[in-house]
């Protein structure tokens, strides 16, 4: 610990309880308004501690190093806020406004899916396997643009192009483009429009996508945070969860250049029948199906003939 935190009394107010406009005394009055909604007393602390050192802009363990600090009072309102909206069973990524991806800190609201950390590891296999690569990459169904951005950032990819059919979601992927400029070591484009209908005429030796893959019949069967919350079309899709799958597959075959690589995101219930999917096209010399961190058949990487 730094002198300048021993000289604040790092802790010292947690004998008498935080005092009144502090960090502390927020995390407090946060963690029990998500308490009471059956978050659990646990579980409502690290959210409460995550609404609060979010809003004033500091590192999650903030809170707890200076729970003494003065909170303004803006930032104490929309503290407030995102706790009662995460207490009506809102997910804490839509109540804060943003999402970590990989090293991004993205934008994100009900327009667009939460990215998951499973994400991160398509990513991982996109760019071990390009790491020479300067082609285009595309994104499709890119949503908040996360797989996109985090190519345009981590790639060496000549270009990189984001589709989707939602207005809204590009909307949230173009203001995450400008939230990560600095960063962007390639340019990024996103386009309006179905699957891979918007980059017909390009060639691309990347076609990378999480589409929608769980059918109707699992719905209730999801969390209430998911089902209730984040939108459907990027959920769900027909034919058991395989419609878009199939599309994909099929339609990246007249985009990607001779040895280009297709990488889907499935469930593990899918990846089998996703890789007999892109098999049964013709068009692919092969097929793999690559495992999650917890051990799971979660993604199918194909290379085009």
């Amino acid at each position: 610990m730094s002198e300048a935190l021993r000289g604040r009394g790092v802790g010292a107010g947690s004998a008498a309880g935080p005092q009144a406009g502090t960090a502390g005394s927020l995390v407090a009055e946060c963690s029990g308004l998500l308490a009471a909604a059956a978050t659990g007393s646990a579980a409502a602390a690290r959210e409460a501690r995550e609404i609060v050192a979010t809003v004033a802009g500091r590192s999650l363990v903030w809170p707890v190093l200076e729970p003494d600090a003065p909170i303004e009072p803006g930032a104490s309102d929309r503290a407030r806020a995102a706790a009662r909206r995460r207490a009506c069973g809102e997910p804490l990524a839509y109540c804060l406004g943003e999402a970590a991806f990989r090293h991004l800190t993205l934008a994100v609201d009900a327009r667009v899916l939460i990215p998951r950390p499973e994400t991160e590891r398509l990513v991982d296999l996109v760019l071990e396997r390009t790491a020479g690569g300067r082609g285009l990459a595309v994104d499709v169904g890119t949503g908040s643009g996360a797989i996109a951005l985090a190519f345009a950032c981590e790639g060496a990819f000549a270009r990189v192009i984001g589709t989707d059919l939602s207005p809204g979601a590009l909307e949230v992927a173009r203001a995450n483009q400008e939230r990560c400029a600095g960063g962007l070591r390639s340019p990024v484009e996103f386009r309006l429009g179905d699957l891979l209908a918007p980059v017909q005429g390009e060639r691309a030796e990347v076609v990378a996508s999480n589409p929608p893959y769980i059918s109707m019949a699992e719905r209730d069967a999801l969390p209430t945070s998911v089902r209730d919350w984040e939108p459907c079309e990027a959920l769900f899709a027909g034919d058991e969860g395989m419609a878009v799958i199939d599309r994909i597959a099929r339609d990246a075959a007249g985009v990607l250049v001779p040895g280009g690589l297709l990488a889907l995101e499935v469930d593990e219930r899918r990846a089998r029948r996703a890789r007999l999917s892109v098999v049964a096209t013709g068009s692919y010399a092969a097929a793999d199906v690559e495992l999650d961190l917890a051990g799971r058949e979660r993604f199918v990487l194909a290379r085009r003939m």
